[in-house]
């Protein structure tokens, strides 16, 4: 009878935990599965909100790689914002941090100050930041006052993608800061006042030491900001509509542009899918890097 007995405790536990995760898992499937498969689904079709829906297979695929005249511009402009604003991101998050834990006091305060943007919406900080880089905004005035000509960067092409990387900048970098500066902070001082009575330079105690110590934070922050930053919208509908021209269409403003500007969203899905797949491809390639350069070991 013992064995009956275990067995219907084992499944009633089931039971009762099936029951509590019904929630999440009804949920998980209404907004995240089944959208999913549906722009799968979409993706292989013509759909154009009117007219006659038709299989075409491939053909979305084909045309976006072979025959769109804008989608190799629209992702290289994806990669460079993506290259640009990673490596700003990750060096000023790791400068600002290991600055502001260099200080007797104010951490807290300078931490509070800098993380403080990142609660805004994205919407909101670009449209704030629209009107002062605007002609006769704040910015240009200011420039003007030091007799320094200042071009618009959101109408120049030249200059239009860095004013969105600005704007992602001031807006995100906090997070990585934070992140980063907790994770100096956890780091023994034993280890570096030994390698300090040894000899060690404040620099090589940095980078031999501190640095690799944190390379898990590090690994953690690039990933997730190489995410983020594959899929910029907000950023780039407020302030440029991806222009001028395509200057400052990333893969995902196209999506928005040709869901709902152009109502092709059978071609749409596709442009999301290749989105996923490239998301896809560069976080298993930093997972598999991360044997290189990251260190669990304390």
């Amino acid at each position: 009878m013992q064995p009956v007995t275990h067995r219907r405790t084992r499944y009633r536990d089931r039971g009762t935990a099936l029951l509590f995760l019904l929630p999440s898992l009804l949920g998980l499937t209404v907004f995240l599965i089944i959208p999913l498969g549906a722009s799968l689904l979409l993706s292989f079709s013509n759909w154009q909100m009117m007219g006659e829906t038709h299989f075409v297979g491939v053909a979305n695929y084909i045309r976006l790689v072979s025959a769109d005249p804008i989608f190799w511009k629209v992702f290289r402009v994806t990669v460079v914002y993506t290259v640009e604003y990673l490596f700003l991101n990750v060096t000023i998050s790791l400068a600002m941090a290991v600055w502001i834990g260099s200080l007797s006091w104010g951490r807290q305060l300078f931490r509070l100050v800098f993380f403080l943007p990142t609660f805004t919406p994205l919407v909101g900080v670009a449209l704030v930041w629209l009107l002062m880089l605007t002609p006769g905004g704040v910015i240009e005035w200011g420039f003007a006052s030091l007799g320094i000509p200042m071009p618009n960067l959101i109408t120049e092409p030249a200059y239009a993608l860095q004013a969105v990387i600005i704007v992602s900048l001031w807006s995100h970098f906090g997070y990585n800061m934070l992140l980063f500066g907790a994770a100096l902070e956890s780091i023994p001082a034993t280890y570096t006042d030994a390698a300090a009575i040894d000899g060690a330079s404040a620099w090589q105690r940095f980078w031999k030491i501190r640095l690799p110590l944190i390379s898990p934070s590090l690994f953690f922050g690039t990933v997730l900001t190489a995410i983020t930053s594959l899929q910029a919208f907000d950023q780039v509908y407020a302030l440029t509509r991806g222009g001028p021209g395509a200057a400052t269409t990333t893969l995902g403003y196209a999506i928005y542009s040709q869901g709902f500007v152009s109502y092709r969203l059978g071609y749409a899905s596709s442009i999301a899918w290749v989105l996923f797949a490239v998301i896809m491809l560069l976080t298993a390639f930093q997972l598999r890097m991360q044997k290189r350069w990251v260190h669990y070991d304390v």
